[in-house]
């Protein structure tokens, strides 16, 4: 039986409630404060376009709970279903070849540190590190090979998905929601939510996937900055994700494309959203040049900034009662968390599956 689904925020999360509800014939609406659909790169757009857009439950350990990794480890089974059911079969960068852990010699304590997180009691379940030497870190990345005193880990079964394509691939397959833009949410609760003009909308579903956008009514809600250089660098070669360990830094490389990468850095606790500063750019890129020096005649294409919006336990919060869900403070995990999530809210209130089957009857 089809209901009427008020959505509020369009990012990853609301775009991936939209895309399956509405597959399943669901009658849904999506309410958003941004202008559209596509990227803004002001720091105000919706964070998952800054994300790395990395699949990485193994190396989150180094941080996070088990149950994220778990979580992510379902989320990685979903991308591929995700992708598949995709009805324009629109490409969304998805890959599962593995990231990688590396680290300067002089860094081996640090990088030890880490290792042994991933490798504490109660973890069995979950594949281990493999340690590569220099013949085989090449062997498997040859765009690292200029660097042979580097110390490097293959994270098994981890990945990556491309953000810009995948939002704007999950906005285009769920034509018959409406969107509606420049429209911000003030409050949401069961069977109804309050645009900022005052209009109330009524809907048998509320969900609320505002992001920052709900603060007011979740006022533990807070932002962490994250920021990344985009750098065009044709014929990079790299082809998995990159975790460069440092006692000081958490830096990741990101293949984007064969001619881009991205140089990110995991957190930082502001809720800053000015441009990215001289030093953070600085140490982002003198991070990436000493893994891959080639890197050094790379261009700058775009300097990038956001808030995540996180809990004080970093831990994602989803609320389930009639009329009402909310899903908030996926901290810097939403690419990585957003689909077992989605499909667990899902689950819990009966309106449907993630993903739904392409012959699912409206």
């Amino acid at each position: 039986m089809s209901a009427t689904i008020a959505i509020a925020g369009a990012g990853l999360a609301g775009r991936l409630f939209a895309w399956a509800l509405s597959r399943a014939g669901h009658r849904v609406q999506v309410f958003d404060a941004r202008p559209g659909p596509e990227p803004q790169f002001d720091g105000q757009g919706a964070a998952a376009f800054t994300a790395a857009g990395m699949l990485s439950p193994l190396a989150e350990l180094e941080k996070a709970e088990t149950a994220i990794a778990a979580a992510g480890w379902r989320s990685l089974a979903l991308w591929p279903a995700i992708a598949s059911r995709l009805s324009l079969r629109q490409p969304m960068g998805l890959q599962l070849r593995g990231s990688l852990l590396l680290a300067q010699r002089s860094d081996a304590g640090a990088a030890q540190r880490v290792l042994d997180r991933l490798r504490q009691p109660g973890l069995e379940a979950f594949p281990q590190p493999q340690a590569l030497d220099p013949q085989a870190l090449a062997a498997l990345e040859p765009a690292l090979r200029r660097s042979p005193g580097l110390l490097a880990w293959l994270l098994p079964g981890e990945g990556l998905v491309h953000p810009l394509d995948a939002m704007a691939a999950l906005h285009a397959d769920a034509p018959d929601c409406a969107w509606h833009w420049s429209q911000p949410v003030a409050r949401c609760e069961a069977g109804w939510l309050l645009l900022d003009d005052g209009r109330r909308i009524d809907a048998d579903w509320v969900l609320d996937c505002r992001g920052l956008g709900a603060k007011p009514q979740l006022p533990d809600l807070r932002g962490l900055r994250g920021e990344v250089i985009a750098l065009d660098a044709a014929g990079h070669g790299l082809t998995r994700p990159v975790r460069l360990l440092h006692p000081r830094h958490r830096v990741y490389l990101v293949p984007r494309t064969a001619e881009q990468l991205l140089i990110g850095a995991s957190e930082v606790e502001s809720e800053d959203r000015s441009p990215v500063s001289l030093q953070s750019a600085v140490e982002l890129m003198a991070a990436a040049h000493s893994v891959m020096p080639h890197l050094a005649e790379a261009r700058i294409a775009r300097l990038d900034r956001n808030l995540r919006p996180a809990f004080p336990d970093h831990l994602p919060r989803l609320q389930h009662e009639p009329g009402l869900l909310r899903l908030n403070g996926l901290y810097r995990h939403g690419w990585l968390l957003a689909p077992a999530l989605v499909e667990q809210l899902l689950k819990d209130s009966g309106l449907g599956a993630l993903p739904p089957s392409p012959c699912t009857p409206s």
